[in-house]
């Protein structure tokens, strides 16, 4: 599975901004990417996340929503073996 979190996002939500930037220094220490997803541009998006944005993703695994859940994301991180960069 690829090393990148998605967030369900909103371009106008400030809880969304703060998520990102919180999560930022985790992935980057990780070596994970973050792909951030507006909402509002998906309509079958919006129709299943609504009001839950932002939402913090791998894949089809919720990790947290609202705020980010630093202490969840570590723990979920730790399951993943660090990949050589040789």
């Amino acid at each position: 599975m690829e090393r990148r979190f998605t967030v369900m996002s909103r371009e106008w939500c400030h809880l969304c901004h703060v998520l990102v930037d919180a999560l930022r220094p985790l992935a980057e220490a990780a070596g994970w990417g973050i792909e951030v997803i507006d909402v509002d541009q998906h309509p079958e998006l919006e129709a299943r996340w609504g009001e839950w944005v932002p939402v913090l993703l791998h894949g089809e695994h919720e990790l947290c929503h609202y705020h980010l859940d630093e202490a969840a994301v570590r723990a979920y991180l730790g399951g993943f073996p660090l990949e050589s960069r040789a």
